[in-house]
C-alpha cells in the first residue's frame, strides 16, 4: 500500500477563526523531475529506455500546455482532465469588463478520473493510502544518550 507522510501543525494565525487547532499537512520525500520519472517508469519493465519515455514526456508537457493556450481540456483516460480557469476581477458590467483590467490570473486545473477501475477521486485515493506521521521517523532523543549531543548536521525533511 502507498505510504503518504504527514505532519501536525498548528494555525498559528491569530486572524483566522481556526486560530489554535491541529492540521494535518502532507509532506513530500523529494521532488521527481522528469528525468527521475522518465527512469522510474523505464524500470517497471518497460521495453523504452529512460530516454525515450523521458521524449515522450517531454513532449506530452509542451502538447499539453499548447492545448490547454487553445482552450481545450486535455483527458487523460484513467488519470484525470486538465482544464484551465480565470482569476479575475469583477467589472461593474458587461462593456466595462477588460482582459487587461480584470483577469488576474490563468490557471492550469486538475480534476482527477473517476472511472471505475482507476477512481482517482479523493475518497477512493483515500482508501488506497496508508498514513505515517514524520514524527515517527524523527530519531528518538531519549534512544540517543551515548552520541554525544547534538552534532548540528541534523536538518528538518
Amino acid at each position: 500500500m502507498a505510504k503518504i507522510l504527514y505532519e501536525v501543525k498548528q494555525n498559528m494565525n491569530t486572524a483566522s477563526k481556526t486560530y489554535g487547532k491541529w492540521y494535518g499537512r502532507a509532506k513530500a520525500l523529494e521532488t521527481m523531475n522528469t528525468r527521475k520519472l522518465a527512469q522510474h517508469i523505464a524500470e517497471h519493465g518497460s521495453i523504452y529506455t529512460s530516454d525515450v519515455v523521458f521524449g515522450v514526456l517531454e513532449k506530452f508537457r509542451s502538447c499539453l500546455v499548447e492545448m490547454l493556450l487553445n482552450s481545450k481540456k486535455v483527458k487523460i483516460d484513467g488519470l484525470g482532465t486538465f482544464y484551465t480557469t480565470l482569476e479575475s476581477s469583477g467589472a461593474n458590467s458587461k462593456e466595462k469588463y477588460s482582459v487587461q483590467e480584470n483577469v488576474k490570473g490563468l490557471h492550469i486545473r486538475f480534476l482527477p478520473g473517476q472511472e471505475q477501475e482507476m477512481d482517482l477521486s479523493s475518497r477512493q485515493f483515500l482508501k488506497k493510502a496508508e498514513f505515517i506521521s514524520i514524527d515517527q521517523l524523527k530519531p528518538d532523543p531519549e534512544q540517543e544518550e551515548g552520541s554525544g549531543g547534538d552534532d548540528g548536521d541534523e536538518t528538518e525533511p
